[in-house]
C-alpha cells in the first residue's frame, strides 16, 4: 500500500509538473514590425461603364424601313442611322402645302377687295363733298346730301370689313404656315440620326419591323467618356477624396495595371449592400473597352512615413475606430486598448496614439494565452 500510495503522489507531481509547463512555458508569437513607406489603399470591385451612354429611337412610330449601322460601328454627329416608311407623312406635308397655296390666293384676293372698297370710299367722300358744298349753296335738296353721307359711311364700313377679312385670311395663313411646319418636322422624325460621336453598341432592331415611339433602336455610347465604376466598403469610404490615383486591373487581362483617378464619387450609397459608388477616368486602358467587363481598382488614399499596421484579425471587439490586442511588454502578454485610423486594402488598420512603452503588438490571437503569461517574439515570415 505504501508503494501504490508513493507511485500515486509520484503522478500527481508528474501531471502538475507537466500542466504547469504547458501553461507557463513561453509562448512563440510574431510581433508587428514598424514599417517605412507605407501606402494606404482601398480595394473595390466595379464595372466597366460609360459616362455618356444613350439608348435612341424614333420620336414617331411606324415601320422601319431601313437601318444604316450595327453594332461595333462608328458614327457621327448628324450621320442617318434608320428611317421609317414615310410615304403617308409626306402625302400630310403635300396637303400641308397646298393650304398654303390656297391661302396665297385667298389672301390676294382678299387684298383687292380692300383696294376696291378703299376705291369707292374715296369715290364716295368726293360725291359727299360735292353734295355737301351744293346744298350749302342752296343747289341741291339736303336730302341728296344725306343720301351722299350714308353712302360714304356704308363705303367706309365696307372697307372695314375688306380690311377684317384680310386679317383672318393673313391669319388662316399663319395658321397654314405652323401647319407645314408640324409636318416637316413630324417627316424629319421619320429619320434617325446620332447625336453625338459615338460608337454603336447594339442594335435592337430589324428593317420590317413596326416601333412605337420612345422604342430604343441602337445604344449608343461616347467612346471618349469610359471610365470604371467601383463599388467602396462604406467602412473605408470615408477615406475617398476626388483626384485620388487608383490602380485598374481588367479581368480580361489580369497581368496588366493601368492606371486612373477619381473623377466621381456618389453621393446616395447603397442601401443594402453598403458600399459607396466611386468613378475613375482611366489614362493608358486599353483603345478598346468592353462595358460591363468586371475590373478590380485599388485606391492610393495616402501615404505614411512610418506605421504599425496590425491585421484586423488581431483585434478583438474592433469597432472601425478603437479596439483591444495581445502585446509583449517585458517579455509578458497583456491586453492594451488601443486606437485605429486608417485602413489598408489588405486588411490592416493603422495604429493611431501612443503605444505602452516597450510594448510590441502580436500580429495574430497566439493560442492559449493569457494575461502575464510569458512570451518569445520569433521573427516574421
Amino acid at each position: 500500500m505504501r508503494k501504490i500510495w508513493l507511485y500515486a503522489v509520484a503522478a500527481v507531481v508528474a501531471a502538475g509538473a507537466g500542466a504547469v509547463f504547458l501553461t507557463e512555458r513561453p509562448l512563440t508569437v510574431t510581433v508587428v514590425p514598424t514599417e517605412t513607406d507605407v501606402a494606404l489603399r482601398i480595394y473595390g470591385l466595379g464595372t466597366v461603364e460609360a459616362r455618356v451612354l444613350a439608348r435612341v429611337g424614333f420620336e414617331v412610330g411606324g415601320a422601319l424601313l431601313s437601318l444604316s449601322a450595327d453594332a461595333g460601328d462608328r458614327v457621327s454627329q448628324g450621320q442617318d442611322l434608320a428611317a421609317l416608311h414615310q410615304a403617308e407623312q409626306e402625302a400630310r406635308l403635300a396637303r400641308a402645302s397646298a393650304a398654303i397655296e390656297a391661302n396665297a390666293a385667298n389672301q390676294a384676293k382678299a387684298e383687292a377687295a380692300v383696294v376696291r372698297a378703299q376705291a369707292i370710299l374715296a369715290q364716295r367722300e368726293a360725291a359727299n363733298r360735292r353734295q355737301v358744298e351744293l346744298t350749302r349753296q342752296d343747289n341741291a335738296p339736303v336730302q341728296r346730301a344725306e343720301e351722299a353721307q350714308r353712302d360714304e359711311d356704308v363705303a367706309r364700313a365696307e372697307v372695314a370689313v375688306a380690311e377684317a377679312e384680310l386679317a383672318v385670311i393673313r391669319a388662316q395663313g399663319q395658321d397654314a404656315a405652323a401647319a407645314l411646319a408640324l409636318e416637316q418636322t413630324l417627316l424629319d422624325h421619320h429619320r434617325l440620326i446620332a447625336p453625338f460621336d459615338a460608337l454603336v453598341v447594339s442594335r435592337l432592331a430589324e428593317a420590317g419591323a413596326v416601333v412605337r415611339a420612345g422604342d430604343p433602336i441602337f445604344t449608343l455610347i461616347d467612346p471618349a467618356t469610359i471610365w470604371i465604376q467601383a463599388y467602396i466598403d462604406e467602412e473605408r469610404a470615408g477615406q475617398l477624396a476626388l483626384g485620388q490615383p487608383g490602380i485598374i486591373r481588367l479581368r480580361s487581362q489580369p497581368a496588366r495595371e493601368f492606371h486612373g483617378t477619381i473623377a466621381r464619387i456618389g453621393i446616395e450609397s447603397d442601401r443594402v449592400n453598403e458600399e459607396r459608388r466611386v468613378w475613375l477616368t482611366c489614362t493608358d486602358c486599353p483603345t478598346q473597352m468592353f462595358l460591363g467587363e468586371q475590373a478590380e481598382v485599388r485606391i492610393l488614399t495616402g501615404m505614411r512615413d512610418s506605421a504599425l499596421m496590425v491585421p484586423e484579425i488581431a483585434i478583438s471587439g474592433f469597432d472601425g475606430h478603437r479596439g483591444t490586442v495581445w502585446i509583449v511588454q517585458n517579455g509578458r502578454l497583456a491586453r492594451a486598448e488601443l486606437t485605429f485610423g486608417a485602413r489598408d486594402d489588405r486588411g490592416r488598420v493603422e495604429v493611431m496614439g501612443a503605444m505602452p512603452d516597450g510594448a510590441q503588438i502580436v500580429a495574430a490571437p497566439p493560442q492559449g494565452a493569457d494575461e502575464g503569461r510569458l512570451a518569445r517574439i520569433e521573427a516574421a515570415p
